[in-house]
């Protein structure tokens, strides 16, 4: 929208625009008018005499004052015909306008009007335009939401149900048979695992639906991130051994102190451990590199397994999204992983992102010295 002093400029131009052809109707009207009078004097009883030289009378028959009530009339149809010539295209211009907004109300928003000229129609038609690119893109934004809603329930429906099932089959194997000891505690078990997993999963999404809440707010503190990243390291060493994989950690200074939620934190970079072990086990081997720099420290994980196919790449961080040889038994990954992770690095003012290639699968994470809680829309580093 045009701000209020530009908006008056281009009214009091329109207005100027309508006086001009209201003055420019009226003077064509009264020359046309004394030039008819001054000829059909001459074949009517109609004179036109000076009276004291300063007076003009009219004299003639009554027949002549209908004379002059027809050039009256006439004098009003020149004066309506000039002005109607001088402000028909504004008047189509709103007929236009008119039917674009009916277009629009009957659901029709591909509709679009012409923006002519420099004036209060335009400036309306420009608005007609946004408002109906914004409708378009709010309706698309709409249905992206429902579709990904209407997975979202999809995904978790599956998810919950596969373990589910197998509770409930084992629970009824033990529940109706005779089962040997050693047969009912192997089964019990994997109800066990089973349950485990249903676990993690609510848990995952009450942690998604956590971060992704504009409301959350961070418990911000200093953080020596390197410290956080080598503590978690020890806490992984157990899953490290089980998946015969050895790790090593990189970095460029032995202290770096971040502003940030240190919970928050260290479920981001949980998250990518454990999908690093999940999907490179092949590889045997992770890597954590952190470079710290003035304003900014850079940490990425490195897995060595399979390499995730590049069209796959830009939708690695959606909910529920898993590449194909993400979905099995062995893994059993609950696809909110790196959503989680991608909703608490933004939460941080920071930026995620993930190559994979021959030389490795990196999810590199980028986080600001200093953290301003007030800023929004933060969209990368300088």
């Amino acid at each position: 929208m045009l701000d209020i002093k530009l908006r008056d400029d281009l009214e009091k131009k329109f207005q100027t625009k309508v006086i001009v052809n209201i003055l420019f109707s009226l003077v064509v009207s009264i020359l046309v008018e004394t030039l008819v009078v001054s000829n059909i004097s001459v074949f009517s009883g109609l004179h036109i005499i000076n009276h004291e030289n300063d007076t003009l009378l009219v004299r003639g028959s009554g027949s002549d004052l209908v004379v002059i009530l027809v050039l009256v009339i006439f004098g009003i149809g020149v004066f309506t015909a000039t002005f109607w010539g001088l402000q028909r295209k504004s008047f189509i211009y709103i007929d236009d306008i008119l039917h674009a907004i009916k277009k629009m109300s009957a659901g029709d928003l591909n509709t679009n009007v012409a923006v002519k000229g420099d004036n209060e129609f335009s400036e309306i038609a420009a608005s007609i335009n946004k408002m109906a690119k914004e409708l378009r893109s709010l309706m698309d934004s709409e249905r992206k939401n429902e579709k990904s809603k209407n997975e979202m329930i999809t995904n978790i429906a599956h998810d919950l149900r596969t373990p589910l099932t197998s509770i409930l089959g084992y629970l009824d194997l033990i529940n109706k048979r005779d089962l040997p000891e050693d047969t009912k505690k192997e089964y019990i078990n994997i109800v066990y695992e089973k349950a485990k997993k249903l676990q993690d999963l609510i848990e995952s999404l009450f942690s998604f639906t956590k971060t992704n809440s504009s409301k959350l707010v961070l418990k911000v503190d200093k953080i020596d991130i390197i410290k956080l990243l080598c503590q978690l390291m020890e806490e992984f060493y157990p899953n490290f051994e089980k998946s015969g994989i050895t790790c090593s950690v990189n970095t460029n200074i032995d202290s770096y102190v971040i502003d940030g939620d240190g919970t928050l934190l260290a479920r981001l970079f949980d998250n990518l451990i454990n999908n690093a072990i999940k999907y490179g086990a092949d590889g045997k081997r992770i890597d954590i590199k952190i470079t710290a720099e003035k304003k900014i420290v850079k940490i990425a994980v490195i897995n060595y397994g399979k390499v995730i196919p590049q069209n796959e790449l830009p939708l690695i961080f959606d909910k529920f999204y898993r590449v194909d040889q993400a979905r099995n038994s062995n893994t059993g990954g609950t696809g909110l992983g790196l959503a989680i992770a991608k909703n608490i690095t933004e939460l941080h003012h920071g930026v995620i992102e993930v190559t994979s290639d021959l030389g490795g699968t990196v999810f590199s994470v980028t986080l600001p010295k200093e953290l301003d809680v007030e800023r929004e829309n933060f969209k990368g580093f300088e």
